[in-house]
């Protein structure tokens, strides 16, 4: 396997889920800032958050080395989603940290060796 393709799909659905959150979110701050006169660009956050989310497992698949870097900005993601989207209903912010997990534990498969005796290739 040459890409992170269960982390992806795990941090993907999370982010997904993590976005509806948001947009829950979003909704509910709109009701509010109707009667109170004020709107807040904080109702915002939750559905930001939930696209970078998606925007993470997507980049694992498209770029496999900086695997890393892609699970750890998927963990803070979903840790940052816990107050502004409700953690995508707490399956969201699981589903997510284990994507982002399993995203820096991935090692890519070793490389065959190829050997050379007297003119002839051996694998």
């Amino acid at each position: 396997m040459e890409r992170p393709i269960v982390a992806s799909v795990l941090t993907v659905i999370g982010g997904a889920l993590i976005l509806l959150g948001g947009l829950l979110v979003f909704v509910i701050g709109g009701i509010i800032s109707a009667f109170l006169g004020h709107f807040s660009s904080l109702w915002l956050v939750g559905l930001v958050v939930g696209a970078f989310t998606i925007l993470m497992g997507i980049l694992m698949m498209l770029v496999p080395p900086a695997h890393v870097v892609w699970g750890v900005l998927a963990i803070v993601f979903a840790l940052v989603s816990i107050p502004f989207a409700l953690g995508g209903f707490i399956l969201g912010f699981v589903l997510a940290v284990a994507g982002g997990t399993i995203a820096i534990r991935w090692r890519p498969p070793p490389k065959p060796q190829v050997i050379t005796v007297e003119g002839k290739t051996v694998v």
